[in-house]
C-alpha cells in the first residue's frame, strides 16, 4: 500500500511501538506507565519537544507517537504537520478539555491525526489515571490504522446540486468513530443544500462536538448544528449529537423531532450511535436510511440491525476507505449493512436510498 494510504501490519507477538512526546514530565511519566503496562504496548521513548521527538522517531520508527499540542520550540500541530508531510504514521494528540483545547484537536484531525485524548484541566494526575483504557485502546486502534499523509483539502467544492427533495418524512442516520470526523466532514460537504435532515453520532467529548459542528458547518450546503433538546428535524439540516449527552429521533404530532437524554452509555459510549439507529429505527422506519462509517469497537451494529429490520436502507463505510474498520465490519458480518461503499460514494448512496431524482437505486 502507498505511503500515503497506509494500514500497519504487525508480527505475531511484536509489541506496538510507541513514542509519547509531552513537555510535561508528569504527562510523560504517566503515559509511559500506562502504556507499558499493557504486554501488547511498548514505549521506546519520552520526548519533551518534537525537535527531541524527530530524532527518537528516526531511531525507533515507532508504529505511534502520542502527542501534545502546546509544547516549547515547536507546537504539536506544526510538528503533526511535519509528520504527515514527511514520515506519515498514526498520531494520537493529547488536547486540553477546553474550547482553545477542542478547536486545536479538530485541527489536528484535518492534518491528519487518527484520533485525540482530552488532558483533563485539574488534578492531571487521577484525570489521566481515569482515563488509562481509553488511552490504551485509542493507541492499539491507530497502531493499525490507515494514514493518509498531507493536509487533506476540503471536499466543499465537491457538494451536490439541489435535487428538489422535498419530503420531511426522510430521515439519515450517521454513526462514526475513529476517523469518523474527517469522513463526515466528507459525507455531509457532499450533500444538496435541500439534502434529507441529518443526524450524526460521533463518539467525542463535550465541547469537542461544538467545534466540531461549527467546522462542518463551514464546509457543507447543508446547515449543521450541535443538536438541541425538543428541535424539530428539518430537511437541509444536520443534528450533531452533543458531547457526552445521547441523541434520539422522536415524535412530536406530525413532526420529527430531537430528544437528547443522560441515560448511561451504551456499548460503552454516550453519545452511542447505537441509541441514534434504535430511535430513528423505532420511529422513522422504512421512511429512514442508516450510515455507518469508520470506528474502532461495535457501537452501531445493533442499532443498525434494527434499522434494517424496519425497512430502513443501509449503507457501511467500506474497509479499504476507513482509518479503522471496526464498527462497519462488525454491522455487516451482522448483516446490517445493505451496500458497503468507498467513502467517497457515500453521500450518493444515502441520497439514492431517500428516493433523490436522477440518481441511481442502491443495489446490494
Amino acid at each position: 500500500m502507498s505511503a500515503d494510504a497506509m494500514e500497519r501490519q504487525f508480527a505475531p507477538g511484536r509489541a506496538i511501538r510507541v513514542v509519547v512526546v509531552d513537555d510535561s514530565a508528569l504527562i510523560r511519566e504517566m503515559l509511559t506507565a500506562i502504556l507499558n503496562k499493557d504486554p501488547e504496548i511498548e514505549v521506546v521513548g519520552a520526548a519533551r519537544d518534537p525537535l527531541i521527538a524527530r530524532d527518537m522517531i528516526k531511531q525507533h520508527n515507532p508504529d505511534v507517537v502520542t502527542l501534545d499540542i502546546e509544547m516549547p520550540r515547536m507546537d504539536g500541530l506544526a510538528f503533526l504537520e511535519k509528520i504527515m508531510t514527511l514520515r506519515p504514521m498514526p498520531v494520537v494528540m493529547i488536547s486540553s478539555l477546553t474550547q482553545a483545547g477542542a478547536d486545536a484537536a479538530m485541527q489536528a484531525l484535518e492534518i491528519g491525526a487518527v484520533d485525540f485524548v482530552g488532558k483533563p484541566a485539574m488534578d492531571l494526575r487521577a484525570g489521566v489515571a481515569e482515563m488509562a483504557a481509553e488511552i490504551v485502546e485509542k493507541v492499539k486502534a491507530a497502531a493499525r490504522a490507515r494514514v493518509r499523509g498531507g493536509r487533506r483539502p476540503s471536499p466543499a467544492a465537491t457538494a451536490a446540486k439541489p435535487i428538489g427533495f422535498r419530503s420531511t418524512e426522510k430521515i439519515v442516520a450517521i454513526g462514526a468513530s475513529t476517523g469518523g470526523v474527517e469522513a463526515l466532514r466528507q459525507v455531509v460537504s457532499a450533500l444538496p443544500s435541500d439534502s434529507p435532515a441529518i443526524l450524526a453520532t460521533q463518539h467525542m467529548p463535550e465541547r469537542f462536538t461544538t467545534t466540531f459542528a461549527a467546522r462542518l458547518d463551514g464546509v457543507a450546503k447543508v446547515k449543521v448544528a450541535e443538536a438541541v433538546d425538543g428541535q424539530r428535524v428539518l430537511p437541509g439540516h444536520a443534528y450533531i449529537a452533543p458531547g457526552n449527552r445521547h441523541l434520539e429521533l422522536s415524535r412530536s404530532g406530525a413532526n420529527f423531532i430531537t430528544r437528547l437524554t443522560d441515560a448511561p452509555p451504551v456499548s460503552g459510549h454516550r453519545p452511542s450511535v447505537d441509541v441514534l439507529f434504535r430511535s430513528v429505527a423505532a420511529v422513522a422506519g422504512a421512511n429512514s436510511v442508516g450510515v455507518i462509517l469508520t470506528g474502532m469497537g461495535k457501537d452501531g451494529a445493533a442499532g443498525l440491525l434494527e434499522m434494517r429490520l424496519a425497512g430502513a436502507r443501509t449503507v457501511g463505510q467500506d474497509e479499504r476507505s476507513c482509518v479503522v474498520y471496526g464498527m462497519p465490519k462488525v454491522a455487516y458480518d451482522l448483516g446490517a449493512v445493505e451496500l458497503q461503499a468507498p467513502l467517497g460514494d457515500i453521500a450518493a448512496k444515502l441520497l439514492d436510498a431517500c428516493g433523490g431524482e436522477k440518481l441511481r437505486a442502491v443495489r446490494v
